[in-house]
Protein backbone atom coordinates (compact mmCIF):
# COMPACT_ATOMS: atom_id res chain seq x y z
CA UNK A 1 0.00 0.00 0.00
CA UNK A 2 1.78 3.38 -1.01
CA UNK A 3 2.33 6.01 2.19
CA UNK A 4 0.81 9.45 1.10
CA UNK A 5 2.83 10.57 4.29
CA UNK A 6 4.63 8.84 6.31
CA UNK A 7 6.56 10.77 9.49
CA UNK A 8 10.17 9.11 11.41
CA UNK A 9 10.91 10.94 14.62
CA UNK A 10 9.64 13.70 13.85
CA UNK A 11 10.12 16.55 16.45
CA UNK A 12 9.50 20.00 16.68
CA UNK A 13 10.81 21.16 20.24
CA UNK A 14 9.71 24.89 21.42
CA UNK A 15 11.20 24.17 24.89
CA UNK A 16 9.55 23.84 27.74
CA UNK A 17 7.70 20.74 26.96
CA UNK A 18 5.98 22.43 23.90
CA UNK A 19 5.86 20.73 20.12
CA UNK A 20 5.83 17.40 18.53
CA UNK A 21 8.32 14.78 19.52
CA UNK A 22 9.22 11.74 18.00
CA UNK A 23 6.19 11.46 15.82
CA UNK A 24 6.13 8.27 14.05
CA UNK A 25 2.92 8.03 11.81
CA UNK A 26 2.03 6.54 8.35
CA UNK A 27 -0.78 7.62 6.20
CA UNK A 28 -1.90 5.63 3.47
CA UNK A 29 -3.15 6.84 0.09
CA UNK A 30 -6.39 7.08 -0.37
CA UNK A 31 -7.95 7.08 3.51
CA UNK A 32 -9.14 9.77 5.29
CA UNK A 33 -6.77 10.41 8.32
CA UNK A 34 -7.88 12.57 11.77
CA UNK A 35 -5.32 13.60 13.75
CA UNK A 36 -7.36 14.19 17.05
CA UNK A 37 -6.18 15.93 20.15
CA UNK A 38 -6.99 18.36 22.70
CA UNK A 39 -5.88 22.14 21.97
CA UNK A 40 -1.89 22.66 22.43
CA UNK A 41 -1.51 19.38 21.72
CA UNK A 42 0.44 19.51 18.69
CA UNK A 43 -1.66 18.91 15.83
CA UNK A 44 -0.91 22.33 13.76
CA UNK A 45 2.92 21.77 14.92
CA UNK A 46 2.47 18.61 12.63
CA UNK A 47 1.17 20.35 10.25
CA UNK A 48 3.20 22.98 9.89
CA UNK A 49 5.96 20.68 9.38
CA UNK A 50 4.63 19.04 6.93
CA UNK A 51 3.75 21.60 4.92
CA UNK A 52 7.21 23.07 5.22
CA UNK A 53 6.53 26.08 7.15
CA UNK A 54 9.06 25.26 9.99
CA UNK A 55 11.92 23.10 10.15
CA UNK A 56 12.11 20.30 12.36
CA UNK A 57 14.38 20.30 15.21
CA UNK A 58 15.05 16.13 13.94
CA UNK A 59 13.64 13.56 12.44
CA UNK A 60 11.98 13.36 9.24
CA UNK A 61 8.92 13.89 7.06
CA UNK A 62 7.78 12.70 3.62
CA UNK A 63 4.92 13.20 1.41
CA UNK A 64 4.47 10.93 -1.89
CA UNK A 65 7.99 10.01 -0.95
CA UNK A 66 9.21 13.63 -1.02
CA UNK A 67 11.01 15.42 2.33
CA UNK A 68 8.52 17.68 3.59
CA UNK A 69 11.75 19.85 5.05
CA UNK A 70 13.75 19.95 1.40
CA UNK A 71 11.09 19.52 -1.41
CA UNK A 72 8.80 21.86 0.39
CA UNK A 73 8.11 24.03 -2.51
CA UNK A 74 7.59 20.27 -4.70
CA UNK A 75 5.40 18.91 -1.83
CA UNK A 76 2.99 22.15 -1.93
CA UNK A 77 2.15 21.76 -5.44
CA UNK A 78 0.69 18.59 -4.73
CA UNK A 79 -1.30 19.27 -1.45
CA UNK A 80 -4.74 21.24 -0.74
CA UNK A 81 -3.82 22.74 2.43
CA UNK A 82 -6.28 24.74 4.65
CA UNK A 83 -4.48 26.21 8.38
CA UNK A 84 -5.56 26.68 11.30
CA UNK A 85 -5.11 30.44 11.11
CA UNK A 86 -6.22 31.97 8.09
CA UNK A 87 -4.85 34.40 6.27
CA UNK A 88 -5.65 38.39 5.98
CA UNK A 89 -6.83 39.33 2.31
CA UNK A 90 -7.96 42.62 3.36
CA UNK A 91 -10.36 44.05 0.75
CA UNK A 92 -9.73 41.62 -1.87
CA UNK A 93 -12.71 39.90 -2.99
CA UNK A 94 -13.35 35.83 -2.94
CA UNK A 95 -13.41 35.50 -6.48
CA UNK A 96 -9.50 37.86 -6.71
CA UNK A 97 -8.26 35.22 -3.86
CA UNK A 98 -8.87 32.47 -5.81
CA UNK A 99 -8.20 33.74 -8.82
CA UNK A 100 -4.37 34.50 -7.52
CA UNK A 101 -4.04 31.30 -5.72
CA UNK A 102 -4.96 29.21 -8.80
CA UNK A 103 -2.87 31.23 -10.68
CA UNK A 104 0.07 30.23 -8.73
CA UNK A 105 -0.76 26.48 -9.08
CA UNK A 106 -2.39 26.60 -11.99
CA UNK A 107 -4.31 23.63 -12.42
CA UNK A 108 -7.76 25.50 -11.22
CA UNK A 109 -10.75 25.55 -13.40
CA UNK A 110 -13.51 27.96 -12.84
CA UNK A 111 -16.24 24.92 -13.06
CA UNK A 112 -14.95 23.26 -10.04
CA UNK A 113 -14.21 26.51 -7.84
CA UNK A 114 -17.77 27.38 -9.00
CA UNK A 115 -18.94 23.97 -7.90
CA UNK A 116 -17.36 23.95 -4.33
CA UNK A 117 -18.25 27.47 -3.82
CA UNK A 118 -21.97 26.54 -4.45
CA UNK A 119 -22.27 23.46 -1.93
CA UNK A 120 -20.57 25.92 0.42
CA UNK A 121 -23.16 28.67 -0.26
CA UNK A 122 -20.07 30.94 -0.39
CA UNK A 123 -20.70 34.35 -2.27
CA UNK A 124 -17.21 34.73 -3.95
CA UNK A 125 -18.34 38.38 -5.00
CA UNK A 126 -17.91 39.75 -1.82
CA UNK A 127 -14.81 41.29 -0.14
CA UNK A 128 -12.79 39.45 2.55
CA UNK A 129 -13.22 41.66 4.93
CA UNK A 130 -16.84 41.64 4.70
CA UNK A 131 -16.81 37.71 5.17
CA UNK A 132 -17.91 36.45 8.69
CA UNK A 133 -15.51 34.11 10.04
CA UNK A 134 -17.57 31.19 8.57
CA UNK A 135 -17.27 32.59 5.42
CA UNK A 136 -13.29 33.20 5.84
CA UNK A 137 -13.52 29.34 6.42
CA UNK A 138 -15.54 28.66 3.63
CA UNK A 139 -13.12 30.35 1.09
CA UNK A 140 -10.20 28.49 2.48
CA UNK A 141 -11.68 24.84 1.93
CA UNK A 142 -12.66 26.32 -1.78
CA UNK A 143 -8.62 27.27 -1.67
CA UNK A 144 -7.59 23.77 -0.46
CA UNK A 145 -9.69 21.63 -2.63
CA UNK A 146 -10.15 23.99 -5.77
CA UNK A 147 -7.42 22.00 -7.69
CA UNK A 148 -8.38 18.30 -6.28
CA UNK A 149 -4.99 17.34 -4.90
CA UNK A 150 -3.91 14.19 -4.28
CA UNK A 151 -3.52 15.18 -0.48
CA UNK A 152 -5.60 17.55 1.35
CA UNK A 153 -4.00 18.55 4.65
CA UNK A 154 -6.78 20.11 6.98
CA UNK A 155 -6.21 22.16 10.21
CA UNK A 156 -9.40 22.78 12.40
CA UNK A 157 -11.28 23.03 8.95
CA UNK A 158 -14.72 22.72 10.46
CA UNK A 159 -14.33 25.68 12.52
CA UNK A 160 -16.70 28.60 12.09
CA UNK A 161 -18.99 26.31 10.30
CA UNK A 162 -22.69 25.59 10.89
CA UNK A 163 -24.15 22.63 10.88
CA UNK A 164 -25.65 22.48 7.57
CA UNK A 165 -22.10 23.41 5.76
CA UNK A 166 -20.12 20.93 8.87
CA UNK A 167 -22.39 18.25 6.47
CA UNK A 168 -21.77 20.35 2.86
CA UNK A 169 -17.84 19.81 4.75
CA UNK A 170 -18.08 15.90 4.69
CA UNK A 171 -19.50 15.67 1.71
CA UNK A 172 -16.63 17.35 0.44
CA UNK A 173 -13.65 14.79 2.08
CA UNK A 174 -15.94 11.78 0.93
CA UNK A 175 -15.63 12.78 -2.68
CA UNK A 176 -12.49 13.65 -2.61
CA UNK A 177 -11.99 10.08 -0.70
CA UNK A 178 -14.15 8.69 -4.09
CA UNK A 179 -11.93 11.03 -6.60
CA UNK A 180 -8.76 8.50 -4.87
CA UNK A 181 -7.31 11.27 -2.93
CA UNK A 182 -5.92 11.21 0.41
CA UNK A 183 -7.31 13.64 3.46
CA UNK A 184 -5.13 14.30 6.35
CA UNK A 185 -7.22 16.47 8.96
CA UNK A 186 -7.12 17.70 12.62
CA UNK A 187 -9.95 17.97 14.89
CA UNK A 188 -9.83 18.42 19.23
CA UNK A 189 -14.05 17.20 18.44
CA UNK A 190 -13.98 13.23 18.37
CA UNK A 191 -17.53 13.15 16.85
CA UNK A 192 -16.18 15.20 13.81
CA UNK A 193 -13.71 12.65 12.27
CA UNK A 194 -16.35 9.87 13.03
CA UNK A 195 -18.18 10.99 9.96
CA UNK A 196 -15.22 10.56 7.44
CA UNK A 197 -12.30 8.76 8.96
CA UNK A 198 -10.83 5.56 8.34
CA UNK A 199 -8.55 5.78 11.25
CA UNK A 200 -7.15 7.96 13.48
CA UNK A 201 -4.22 9.30 15.56
CA UNK A 202 -4.59 10.98 18.81
CA UNK A 203 -1.72 13.36 19.88
CA UNK A 204 -1.69 14.55 23.48
CA UNK A 205 1.19 17.03 25.00
CA UNK A 206 3.39 16.69 21.86
CA UNK A 207 3.33 12.89 21.91
CA UNK A 208 1.57 9.80 19.42
CA UNK A 209 -0.85 8.11 22.06
CA UNK A 210 -2.75 5.91 20.13
CA UNK A 211 -3.41 5.23 16.10
CA UNK A 212 -6.66 3.43 15.47
CA UNK A 213 -9.77 2.66 13.22
CA UNK A 214 -13.09 4.20 14.87
CA UNK A 215 -14.15 0.61 16.11
CA UNK A 216 -11.30 0.28 18.25
CA UNK A 217 -11.72 3.80 19.06
CA UNK A 218 -14.89 3.06 20.39
CA UNK A 219 -14.09 3.01 24.22
CA UNK A 220 -13.25 6.50 24.42
CA UNK A 221 -16.92 7.55 23.22
CA UNK A 222 -18.21 9.12 26.69
CA UNK A 223 -21.14 11.77 27.12
CA UNK A 224 -20.47 14.14 29.87
CA UNK A 225 -23.60 13.87 32.46
CA UNK A 226 -24.88 16.57 34.98
CA UNK A 227 -27.38 15.80 36.67
CA UNK A 228 -29.59 17.90 39.23
CA UNK A 229 -31.64 15.93 42.42
CA UNK A 230 -34.46 17.45 44.30
CA UNK A 231 -33.47 15.65 47.87
CA UNK A 232 -29.18 15.17 47.41
CA UNK A 233 -27.13 13.25 44.77
CA UNK A 234 -27.40 8.88 45.33
CA UNK A 235 -23.62 8.61 45.24
CA UNK A 236 -23.30 5.40 46.00
CA UNK A 237 -25.60 4.03 43.81
CA UNK A 238 -24.10 6.30 40.93
CA UNK A 239 -20.95 4.92 41.69
CA UNK A 240 -22.11 1.54 40.86
CA UNK A 241 -23.98 1.88 37.66
CA UNK A 242 -21.28 0.36 34.60
CA UNK A 243 -19.44 2.67 32.70
CA UNK A 244 -20.28 5.70 34.90
CA UNK A 245 -17.40 7.52 36.14
CA UNK A 246 -18.52 9.88 39.31
CA UNK A 247 -16.70 13.11 38.99
CA UNK A 248 -18.40 14.90 41.52
CA UNK A 249 -21.00 15.19 43.98
CA UNK A 250 -21.56 18.76 45.59
CA UNK A 251 -24.52 19.17 46.82
CA UNK A 252 -27.91 18.63 44.43
CA UNK A 253 -25.89 17.77 41.52
CA UNK A 254 -23.68 14.71 40.36
CA UNK A 255 -21.17 15.11 37.35
CA UNK A 256 -19.60 12.23 35.88
CA UNK A 257 -18.82 10.19 32.87
CA UNK A 258 -21.02 7.89 31.01
CA UNK A 259 -19.66 5.29 28.48
CA UNK A 260 -21.98 3.00 27.39
CA UNK A 261 -25.93 2.93 27.23
CA UNK A 262 -27.68 5.15 29.53
CA UNK A 263 -30.56 2.61 30.67
CA UNK A 264 -28.19 1.52 34.19
CA UNK A 265 -27.95 5.29 34.41
CA UNK A 266 -31.53 5.51 34.49
CA UNK A 267 -32.57 2.53 36.72
CA UNK A 268 -29.84 4.40 39.12
CA UNK A 269 -31.83 7.40 39.65
CA UNK A 270 -35.61 6.39 38.96
CA UNK A 271 -37.04 6.88 42.50
CA UNK A 272 -35.56 10.06 42.69
CA UNK A 273 -36.96 13.72 41.64
CA UNK A 274 -34.51 14.68 39.13
CA UNK A 275 -35.04 18.52 38.32
CA UNK A 276 -31.93 18.66 35.43
CA UNK A 277 -29.93 16.34 33.73
CA UNK A 278 -27.91 17.03 31.13
CA UNK A 279 -25.75 15.51 28.09
CA UNK A 280 -23.06 16.55 26.08
CA UNK A 281 -19.99 15.10 23.64
CA UNK A 282 -17.29 16.12 26.71
CA UNK A 283 -14.41 17.75 25.24
CA UNK A 284 -11.17 15.35 24.24
CA UNK A 285 -9.32 17.33 27.43
CA UNK A 286 -12.08 15.95 29.52
CA UNK A 287 -12.05 12.72 27.89
CA UNK A 288 -7.97 12.43 28.41
CA UNK A 289 -8.41 13.56 32.08
CA UNK A 290 -10.60 10.43 32.83
CA UNK A 291 -9.71 7.83 30.61
CA UNK A 292 -5.60 7.89 29.75
CA UNK A 293 -3.30 8.38 32.41
CA UNK A 294 0.15 10.02 32.49
CA UNK A 295 1.73 6.66 33.43
CA UNK A 296 -0.10 4.92 30.87
CA UNK A 297 -1.29 5.34 27.87
CA UNK A 298 -3.20 2.43 26.03
CA UNK A 299 -1.73 0.71 22.42
CA UNK A 300 -5.16 0.21 21.43
CA UNK A 301 -4.67 -0.41 17.38
CA UNK A 302 -1.09 1.16 17.45
CA UNK A 303 0.88 0.45 14.27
Amino acid sequence: MTEAIQTQGLTKDYGSGRGIFALDLTVNEGEVFGFLGPNGAGKTTTIRLLMGMIHPTSGSGRIFGLDVDADAVTVKRRVGYCPGELPQWGGWRGAEVVAYVAGLRGDVTDDEVGRIAERLDLDLARKYREYSHGNKQKLALVLAFMARPKLVILDEPTSGLDPLHQQAFYGLVRDARSGGATVFLSSHVLSEVEHVCDRIAIVRDGKLVTVSTLDQLAGIRAYRIEIDFADGVPAERLRAVPGFELISSNGQRATGMLRGNFEPLMAAVAGHRITGLVSREPSLEEVFLTYYSDSAAPTVGQR
